[in-house]
């Protein structure tokens, strides 16, 4: 499996192939560059020496040897063209610092003189010009042949030196910087890919930590929950505001936020909100805490008194990104809440909205339902009673052919809440219309899986956290 997928058939990990390439493309660019800047810019003596000029020479080896005359004779053939060699020669610099002046001058060992063109013989030598004289390279007779099995070199007719001039410096070192940055870039996506990858390695190493200490986390929120019923208090006090009076409307107030600063309101584009209310968005207003956000009172008792019909059925769903709770009227979820995504954090959202009921409207009636998975269903929390025939557990009209959802923005007090634990049957979808769709009787659903016609709709994700998309908001729901 390892070499089918990570070596695609050459025994060479893919990886190690694309690294290769990369930085193998680099060292290559590199070399280009050098050879290229170092036969545009490195010259050899050889090479100077063939380009320049060269002269024949002979050399003084004896003191009072040696005459124009004697020379001209061994190296042209007649002593006659002394003169010649007189002519080539006045007045240039010889390496003792002496210099010929007068054709009977006496010549010093160690004197280079310069030759007609034709001179021949065994003491005839030639020297690169230069501009005080002539510099002896080599003799000028033929280099003899090597001796049978001889595998020394001969020596060449020029010592070769290297010489690099600072133009082929400069270009040798534009040409590695040039190489080294686009090694750079070719390497700068496997490096962000191989960064990456590590990264999400890490993150996979640290979940289990991580979802262990949100568990804790939640586990913490449901007790807490479960010991401070003063946020309920103070969003039944807030929810007063916009119950309606003097000929003003009731405004539909779908969620609100409570916090030690003031709270926030969910309420539809077009609502009439008071003036005190200062708005966020379109359907987000917010007001600064004020006295009715005191503490002192009972939940249960102001959950039944603060609301002027009563109708108001108030739960907290989680806490936000801030640590304030979140609540929401199930008298405004219009038939049935569908929770989709993470089963266990769908339950876990189930569970928290039973145990506000239970703390807050104990007489409100609940009938649990398996579902079609056909797994554990729900265990009735204490405080919290099945339905009997004076709770209108039936509906008198008709509801075939209707769905879920009764009206938008419309409050209806919960008379009773059915929870189906998954996907409901097809029994249980006729059950919900019955009971929550529209001409039903009155109830409210809470399904842990997806009821495609069902307006309210959360997404429960594995870690805890809890969207509600008609809010445009996210929350982190008790365990």
């Amino acid at each position: 499996m390892m070499g089918s997928a990570d070596t695609n058939g050459s025994g060479r990990p893919r990886g190690v192939r694309r690294a290769l390439f990369t930085h193998g493309g680099a060292a290559l660019l590199i070399v280009l560059a050098l050879v290229t800047a170092l036969a545009s810019g490195v010259t050899t003596g050889r090479a100077t020496a063939a380009d320049g000029d060269t002269v024949k020479v002979f050399v003084v080896r004896t003191a009072g040897g040696d005459t124009l005359e004697s020379i001209a004779a061994r190296t042209l053939g007649s002593s006659a063209r002394a003169a010649e060699i007189f002519d080539l020669n006045r007045g240039l610099s010889q390496p003792d610092g002496g210099a010929l002046t007068a054709q009977g001058d006496a010549l010093r060992p160690g004197w280079i003189l310069r030759l007609p063109e034709d001179a021949t013989g065994p003491d005839v030598q030639v020297a690169q010009e230069t501009g005080a004289g002539a510099e002896t390279v080599a003799p000028a007779t033929p280099p003899q042949e090597a001796a049978p099995g001889d595998t020394g070199a001969q020596p060449d007719s020029a010592t070769t030196t290297v010489v690099v001039p600072l133009p082929a410096l400069l270009a040798v070192a534009g040409a590695v910087l040039l190489a080294l940055v686009t090694a750079a870039i070719l390497a700068r996506k496997r490096v962000r890919s191989t960064w990456r990858a590590f990264l999400r390695q890490l993150r996979r190493l640290g979940e289990p930590a991580r979802r262990r200490r949100r568990l804790r986390q939640r586990v913490a929120l449901s007790a807490r929950f479960s010991g401070d019923a003063d946020p309920v208090r103070r969003a039944y006090a807030v929810l007063r505001e916009f119950a309606g009076s003097e000929g003003r409307p009731e405004t539909a107030v779908h969620a609100l936020r409570v916090d030690t600063a003031g709270a926030t309101v969910w309420v539809e584009a077009s609502a009439a909100v008071p003036a005190s209310w200062q708005q966020l968005d379109p359907a987000r207003w917010r007001r600064q805490a004020a006295d009715w956000l005191g503490r002192g009172a009972d939940a249960t008792t102001t959950a039944r008194t603060d609301s002027t019909d009563g109708s108001a059925c108030l739960v907290r769903v989680g806490i936000d990104e801030e640590g304030a709770p979140l609540l929401v009227d199930l008298s405004r979820l219009d038939g049935v809440l569908s929770v989709t995504g993470d089963a266990g954090v769908g339950r876990a959202v189930v569970s928290g909205l039973l145990a506000e009921l239970a703390r807050s409207r104990p007489e409100i009636p609940v009938t649990l339902r398996q579902g079609a998975e056909g797994g554990a269903g729900f265990t009735l929390p204490a405080g919290l009673r099945e339905p009997t025939e004076s709770d209108g557990h039936r509906s008198s009209r008709d509801v075939r052919g209707t769905g879920t959802v009764r009206a938008g923005a419309v409050r209806r007090p919960v008379r009773g809440v059915v929870v189906v634990a998954s996907t409901p049957t097809r029994h249980e979808i006729a059950e919900l219309l019955e009971l929550c769709g529209p001409g039903g009787a009155g109830w409210t659903g809470l399904v842990c899986g997806d009821l495609p016609d069902a307006r309210w709709r959360w997404h429960a994700e594995a870690g805890g956290s809890v969207e509600l998309p008609l809010l445009g908001v996210k929350v982190t729901a008790p365990a």
